[in-house]
């Protein structure tokens, strides 16, 4: 009993702690941290794409928790323990920046997740994150830390129109009976509406394989009305099969999905097609 007081007081040590920077995390999550830095160190000179899968499959076995980001007022969550699969991405994105840098400490992963996450890289409210993974694509290109490679990889031009968020306020705490939040999420969504994209239809897909990399972040575009990507996953080849690492609904927890990217994609009813996202190599 005593231990289990102790631990829980040490995570709630390093909540309070870090409030003020809008930083939340548990003592467990900075002891991943360091056997991830400790399992990794020797791979530091790969390249972005292979320390993106070696990272991915780092998280092998990781239960899938849905909305761990849900807290008031909006901070910076860090869980290394238990992910969706927009969470494991950022996660294996930003710990892959962090290892390739002069300095891979939990600091520097936690600034390299802001980056991410947020627009500009600043925490002020909800509405700062960013929710729709099409505006995450577009601003963390134009922050240089990844590329849209989809046109390039064989991609057709795809019409996307977000309004999810704004038409169903009622499912998003935060946004529910805050009017002012509602309309700031409106107008974002007309911006991401009115910029161009492009999709790989599913059944191009084996076709246009040799543009797609290991440790490309694959989005599946989904037909759902008001919505642009429904999963997201991190490239990887088993062999000849082309498949990814993600975050697995149905067996709950992160696994290298056993059907081939294409195949997977065909399964899924509302699946229309994907965008392929590559990791940039960090500069120094």
């Amino acid at each position: 009993m005593k231990t289990i007081f102790l631990t829980f007081l040490a995570c709630l040590i390093c909540f309070c702690g870090q409030a003020a920077d809008k930083v939340s995390y548990t003592e467990a999550d900075r002891v991943v941290f360091d056997r991830y830095v400790s399992e990794m160190k020797a791979n530091k000179s790969l390249s972005t794409g292979e320390l993106m899968v070696k990272t991915a499959r780092f998280f092998l076995g990781t239960p899938y928790v849905a909305a761990t980001l849900e807290m008031e007022p909006e901070r910076l969550v860090v869980n290394l323990r238990e992910m969706d699969c927009m969470t494991l991405v950022e996660n294996v994105v930003a710990l892959t920046r962090t290892i390739q840098s002069e300095n891979p400490s939990f600091e520097t992963f936690c600034k390299n997740l802001q980056a991410l996450r947020y627009r500009n890289g600043e925490i002020h409210d909800y509405t700062d994150r960013l929710h729709y993974t099409t505006d995450w694509i577009f601003e963390n290109q134009r922050k240089g830390i990844v590329k849209d490679v989809t046109s390039a990889a064989g991609g057709v031009s795809l019409p996307v129109n977000v309004s999810f968020m704004s038409t169903h306020p009622d499912s998003y705490k935060p946004l529910k009976e805050n009017p002012e939040l509602t309309a700031r999420i409106a107008a974002k969504e007309k911006e991401i509406n009115a910029r161009p994209y492009y999709y790989i239809p599913e059944t191009e897909i084996n076709r246009n394989a040799t543009g797609i990399k290991d440790g490309d972040i694959v989005c599946f575009v989904t037909t759902i009305k008001g919505l642009d990507i429904s999963h997201v996953g991190v490239v990887c080849r088993v062999g000849d099969k082309l498949t990814f690492i993600h975050a697995s609904t149905t067996q709950k927890k992160v696994i290298v999905n056993d059907a081939p990217l294409q195949e997977y994609v065909e399964s899924i009813k509302r699946n229309s097609g994907i965008m392929i996202v590559r990791p940039n190599v960090l500069l120094k």
